[in-house]
């Protein structure tokens, strides 16, 4: 007997026996069940962050760079200077310092890094202060142009705390690294820590692979990036192992600090109630790997840098070739970079300078001439 596949609606009829029709006197109709509203969460691992650090940052290295500049007080230390209407705020002659800065002594006095006051004066906070001095304006112009456009970007997407600490390690790293291969010069900048944000862009990519769009032509690009920074390093000048020590330790931070969850635990702890499914892990193998791996390296690494740093050692000695990798010296230039020396004389209002590096000898007349304004002009004279 066939049935009637259509939904049977409940009636009470009432009928009179003269007539064929059925009238229904009362309908129940079912209540109809609405479903309930699904309340979205915000998912906190890639919610986005307001960056607020990194400019606090360039703000900290622009009023830093202020500070010294009236520290230094061109004017009253130096025989000539570059905009004297800024008076004691004015620059070193181009001779002596080309980014439109102080002298190496008033960095130095500021908190450069300086290897032997590391060692043997105990002045292990150097390799810290170093990071918020920039050589000039033209070199803080280019870092702080850089920090914004990588450290905005990250802070957004991590939040402070760990960009904050990501970029303070990483200026770390490449000031200890720095140490231990260039210790005749002193070395002042952010390059460091911004190669930190850089290594650890890297590394977040690699960690975060599965979750990412186009990851191959974004890998390509970083890579691309990070190489042309690099090779900028081998130019004279340019402290490529703090760059070097910067990039090494941001990589190795950036598994630890910028590690995410997968796609598959976030939709199942922010699924709406009811939802079932399979319990899926918060990290992928690789990424527990990668974690725990780069966590070691960078302890020991750090570790030990430091140790060898503190009892004197010269890395160079070690590696015959890695200074190559911050200067190649070609006909164009020359990587000796060693710190001017100079012999001075002085008979009344005249004085004799004569560098030590080149041999050259220059008289100048100077009523009284302050020990600062010879080292200037020795800074001059072997330039």
């Amino acid at each position: 007997m066939a049935t009637d596949p259509s939904p049977q609606i409940p009636t009470r009829a009432s009928s009179r026996r003269s007539s064929n029709l059925i009238h229904p006197v009362d309908v129940e109709t079912p209540p109809v069940r609405t479903p309930s509203p699904i309340v979205y969460r915000e998912i906190k691992h890639f919610k986005k962050w307001v960056p607020w650090l990194i400019p606090a940052f360039v703000v900290a290295n622009t009023v830093m760079l202020i500070i010294t500049m009236y520290v230094n007080n061109c004017p009253k230390n130096s025989v000539s200077c570059i905009a004297d209407f800024l008076g004691r705020f004015s620059f070193q002659p181009f001779k002596e310092n080309p980014l439109l800065g102080p002298s190496s002594a008033t960095l130095q006095k500021m908190g450069a890094l300086d290897v032997k006051k590391v060692v043997d004066g105990h002045q292990g906070w150097r390799l810290i202060t170093c990071n918020w001095l920039h050589g000039g304006v033209f070199h803080l112009l280019a870092n702080m142009l850089s920090l914004l456009v990588i450290g905005i970007r990250l802070e957004r997407e991590f939040g402070f705390i760990r960009i904050g600490l990501l970029y303070i390690i990483s200026g770390f790293g490449g000031s200890l690294l720095s140490a231990l291969f260039i210790q005749s010069n002193i070395s002042v900048g952010a390059s460091g820590a911004l190669f930190g944000l850089l290594g650890a862009m890297l590394s977040e990519l690699i960690t975060n692979w599965t979750i990412y769009a186009n990851k191959v032509a974004a890998f390509v690009t970083l890579l691309v990036i990070i190489a042309i920074n690099l090779a900028v390093g081998i130019l004279p000048h340019v402290d490529n192992f703090a760059h070097i020590g910067g990039f090494l330790t941001g990589f190795l931070l950036g598994f630890v600090f910028l590690i995410r969850p997968q796609f598959g635990w976030v939709s199942q702890r922010y699924a709406p109630p009811g939802y079932s499914s399979s319990a899926k892990p918060k990290f992928k193998t690789y990424q527990c790997f990668l974690w725990i791996v780069s966590l070691i390296l960078l302890i020991v690494g750090l570790t030990l840098g430091l140790v060898m740093l503190l009892r004197g050692v010269d890395a160079n000695d070690h590696c015959s070739w890695c200074h190559y990798l911050s200067c190649v010296p070609t006909s164009r230039w020359s990587c000796n970079t060693e710190p001017a020396y100079c012999s001075s004389t002085q008979l009344g209002s005249q004085v004799n300078v004569t560098c030590s590096t080149n041999g050259k000898t220059t008289t100048y007349f100077m009523p009284s001439a302050s020990s600062s304004q010879i080292q200037s002009l020795c800074s001059q004279q072997c330039s």
